[in-house]
């Protein structure tokens, strides 16, 4: 049993063949796709998916911080009323407050507007008792600021995507964070794997952020959920072990954060 923390597999990129992908990922082990949503338009297709797949997929709702512009007020009012009520469905369909977070990576026009929506998703997730997935690309030391102020000891989540340094990734640990890895991680010039032997593998979750950041060898592909073996296979021969050792501890470690 894998489990996907962080998949768009109801992203347009799968309008052609999304069963098919869906198949592709069961069959190669995946039994569990988490899936995170980006704005008030993914609402509709994200949940569309989870209702024909109740036993195999939930997810998490949130605004994404390349999302936020000038009408970020009444994005956010519109997931704020969806949160509340997915959560209370029956079936436990949300499972986390995601995906959120900060990026400055091409514009920080609405660097002060992403402060402040992270800040009030963080109160949802607080609120409702739910772990948050995190996306950070050149705001690392923002973030944290932020976490410094909010952590109480109620927050709890994972660094979805994690390409930090080692201290960057001592002090997400710090504050009780997780560290989601994907594709990247087989990539010649990600870092991570260099520094990964120090980071305890119950902090670890797998994920694939399909249809983006493919692992290799499917670079310049479409990323897809199946491929999260790829992934498994790196980490296991980065920390010396099988990557069936790996699969076991990670699910075991999303299990546990997501209450699976």
């Amino acid at each position: 049993m894998i489990i996907n923390t962080h998949s768009h597999i109801y992203d347009g990129a799968f309008d052609f063949d999304r069963e098919e992908a869906f198949q592709r990922a069961m069959e190669a082990g995946v039994t569990m796709l988490l899936l995170p949503n980006c704005d008030e338009r993914s609402i509709a297709p994200m949940m569309r998916f989870y209702e024909q797949h109740p036993d195999n997929v939930r997810v998490m709702m949130g605004l994404h911080p390349e999302e936020v512009r000038e009408d970020y007020k009444t994005k956010l009012a519109v997931i704020e009323n969806e949160v509340p009520r997915c959560a209370r469905n029956d079936s436990g369909a949300v499972v986390g407050i995601g995906e959120i977070g900060l990026d400055f990576y091409w514009d920080d026009t609405f660097k002060k507007e992403q402060i402040e929506v992270l800040s009030e998703q963080l109160q949802w997730a607080k609120e409702l008792g739910l772990p948050v997935s995190i996306h950070t690309r050149n705001a690392f030391q923002e973030m944290f600021k932020i976490l410094d102020h909010e952590q109480d000891g109620r927050l709890a989540g994972v660094m979805h995507c994690f390409n930090g340094t080692l201290d960057e990734a001592k002090t997400a640990l710090s504050y009780g964070f997780h560290l989601g890895l994907g594709g990247v991680i087989t990539y010649k010039n990600c870092a991570v794997k260099d520094f990964l032997p120090e980071i305890p593998m119950e902090r670890i979750v797998l994920e694939t952020d399909d249809p983006y950041l493919p692992p290799v060898p499917y670079r310049g592909q479409r990323n897809e959920p199946a491929y999260i073996v790829k992934t498994a296979e790196k980490i296991a021969e980065i920390y010396g072990l099988t990557t069936e050792e790996i699969i076991n501890k990670t699910t075991e470690n999303a299990k546990r954060l997501f209450k699976l």
